[in-house]
Order: structure tokens, then sequence, then C-alpha cells
């Protein structure tokens, strides 16, 4: 990752991009709506909605070390698609995640019925990150079918995706929410 990161910015605007073009992180230049792009700025996205989530937490709370290393391995996952042939996410963040599901699902009751997105502001905002994953998760696909690109970044989306939901879930209940059962019409 050094040889990648070999210097700051110093100025933000660049003009570099004017044209449509934008870097990567091995130096080639790519459309600004590459599929690559579209992956790696909608995993950027997603990072600003789990920044949401956790001021929506206080500091203390239970989830915000999780939440924290979510958000530089989300930052990690960026950097590995933006630069071709790059793997920075590894298996240990997926286990991660699924224990982090296992652990906190075992106390929430079964579900019966599907869930709005809804349940107060925290869990909300956490139905919000789970929606704009699965949608990173679609656009990392759209790039695995095009491109070879390591397949851990695909199942970290996936995995962060139900540990949002059953954390959305969680969160219903500790601030006051209730989770909102769909009703058929």
């Amino acid at each position: 990752m050094e040889k990648y990161m070999g210097h700051r910015l110093s100025k933000i605007y660049t003009k570099t991009g004017d044209d449509g073009s934008t870097g990567l992180g091995d130096g080639s230049r790519v459309a600004k709506d590459s599929l690559r792009v579209e992956a790696y700025g909608t995993v950027d996205e997603l990072n600003s909605c789990m920044g949401l989530l956790r001021a929506e937490l206080a500091d203390d709370h239970a989830m915000q070390p999780l939440l924290s290393r979510i958000q530089h391995e989300l930052f990690d996952l960026g950097g590995e698609l933006c630069i071709p042939n790059f793997i920075l996410i590894k298996e240990e963040s997926i286990t991660r995640l699924e224990q982090a599901i296992d652990s906190i699902n075992e106390n929430l009751p079964p579900l019966k019925d599907f869930i709005l997105p809804a349940g107060g502001k925290a869990a909300s905002t956490a139905h919000l990150a789970r929606s704009v994953c699965r949608r990173a998760e679609r656009r990392v696909f759209s790039l695995s079918q095009e491109e070879t690109i390591s397949m851990l970044g695909l199942q970290y989306l996936n995995r962060l995706s139900d540990y949002l939901f059953v954390a959305a879930r969680v969160l219903a209940r500790e601030h006051g929410g209730s989770e909102v059962l769909w009703q058929r019409s």
C-alpha cells in the first residue's frame, strides 16, 4: 500500500478529472462512471453511512468498537477496488462479522414477518447503511463480471449487510423504538 501512497494531497483540486476521467491507485486513468469507480464510490458512500450510524450512538456503546473497525475495513475495501490486482480484505474480517451476527442475533426473537426500515433514528440509520451496503455489493458484483477482483470483498459486503440488519433490530429495542412489521395490502 505504501508504494501507492507515495505522496499526500497538498492541494485538493487538481483539475485532472475535468475531462470526466479519474486516476486509480495504480496511476491509470478511467472514466468516472466506470464499474470500478462505481464500486469503490458506493463503498465510500456506505462508509459515510457507517459514520452516521456511529454518530447516533453513545461513544461507549457496545457496537462502537466493531463499527469503527468496519469503517477502517471499508476504507481498505475501497483501496482494494481502487488499485487493480490489490487485496486488502482478509477472511478474518468476514469471520469477525459472522461472529458478531451470531452474538447479537441469539438474543433477538425470531422473525415471523418482514420488518420495515424504521424503529428509531439509530435503527433507521442502520437500515440505511444496510441498503447502501446491498447496493455496494451489487456494484462490486457487476465489477467482478467484467474484471478479476478478490471475491472476499463481495463476501464481506454480504456479511456486513446481514450484520447491519441484525444491528438495526437490536437498536430498535435499545432506543425505545420497536420493529415496524410489514402489513400486507
